[in-house]
């Protein structure tokens, strides 16, 4: 399982990249693979807030339709278009192409809460 050191984990399986001021979110290489194949992915628009541990958007996959949680609050300033057109980009690629959101997060302290990499393997490998 692929589980890059640079990021920060949630409990919900959401990884976040900080990049400066901005937070990029996507699904890990655990929540995909334990979806099966991606066919349709739904996202909320530019400009909308979102709530730590609150749901801002959903993955379908061949099995289920799974919702996405917020790892940290904050408000989307850009959104992974090409995945409307490229749901398999979140089983091929989870941490480059798949990127889900990126957001101006509300509280910056709130992604260092999040598990490192070492902790979420941890807790992967219980389940």
């Amino acid at each position: 399982m692929n589980t890059p050191k640079d990021l920060r984990y949630s409990e919900e399986h959401e990884w976040v990249k900080i990049e400066g001021e901005q937070v990029r979110i996507g699904i890990t290489d655990f929540a995909q693979s334990e979806l099966g194949d991606i066919v349709f992915v739904e996202l909320p628009e530019p400009g909308t807030e979102i709530q730590a541990n609150e749901p801002f958007g959903s993955v379908e996959s061949v099995k289920t339709v799974s919702e996405l949680y917020a790892p940290i609050s904050g408000k989307i300033v850009e959104v992974n278009e090409e995945l409307s057109d490229s749901p398999e980009f979140v089983n091929e690629s989870p941490y480059e192409k798949a990127w889900m959101v990126v957001i101006e997060p509300s509280d910056a302290a709130e992604a260092e809460k999040l598990m490192d990499a070492e902790a979420y393997a941890a807790m992967i490998s219980e389940d």
